[in-house]
């Protein structure tokens, strides 16, 4: 027999997907009905996995939705400029639970997202969110970004990873040459920036507000600089 929903739960999922709505609505991202209803079902499998695999520290779904989903979401439509609408191949490095690749992918189907992540457990669960979500875009790789080649792509990502620099030197050989760093930071990241190698072009420091969450975000968009990049091309 199936089980029918408590009131509670029903109540729940009506109060998650209103805030969802308005957060979106404050981002100004037009998520179709079909995204939004599949942004709640990541979540959902979010809480149900982490609640055996610890996927995040953060367990109740109002908190999830906020610092994760809402979090992962601000960075949308910089991105959407960013690509110009055009398809593009993205890696995000360190992935975890997916974040922020599968809402990347969940929300902008012309870009393939690629995640990453040295843990099994966690890339295990990326791939289910792809399976049971039917997220074509979306695909997975268990292992260190430093055994991933053979392919290079137009946006390499993290959120939390790592310090820049670490970052950058250890996704080089990911990126295109024509192609940007994203890294999403907390607040401004001063010491980080002044450590970058100096073929690192920071070419936006770029404040971000995410709706309903008190705390200091940025994103780092990086390039490589113009005489790097002509060196890279001359080989």
């Amino acid at each position: 027999m199936k089980t029918q929903p408590t009131d509670a739960t029903t109540d729940l999922s009506g109060l998650l997907r209103t805030a969802l709505l308005s957060t979106a609505d404050s981002l100004a991202i037009g998520l179709t009905g079909e995204q939004a209803e599949s942004l709640l079902a990541y979540l959902a499998l979010l809480q149900r996995w982490n609640s055996t695999y610890n996927l995040t520290s953060v367990r109740e779904p109002g908190q999830m939705l906020t610092q994760h989903i809402a979090d992962c979401l601000a960075v949308v439509n910089s991105l959407r400029r960013t690509t110009e609408g055009r398809a593009a191949r993205l890696l995000d490095v360190g992935s975890g639970g997916g974040l922020p690749g599968a809402v990347i992918a969940l929300t902008s189907p012309q870009i393939g997202v690629t995640c990453i992540d040295a843990v099994g457990k966690k890339a295990a669960f990326v791939r289910q969110v792809a399976a049971e979500l039917r997220v074509t875009n979306l695909q997975v790789h268990h292992g260190r970004v430093e055994s991933l080649r053979g392919t290079v792509f137009d946006i390499v990502c993290s959120r939390a990873y790592a310090s820049l620099s670490d970052f950058v030197n250890g996704t080089r050989h990911c990126l295109s040459n024509s192609g940007v760093w994203m890294a999403m930071k907390g607040r401004r990241p001063d010491e980080e920036l002044a450590r970058l190698a100096a073929d690192i072009d920071v070419f936006h420091v770029e404040p971000l507000q995410v709706p309903g969450l008190d705390a200091d975000r940025c994103l780092v968009w990086m390039r490589l600089s113009k005489a790097a990049f002509a060196a890279a091309r001359s080989l």
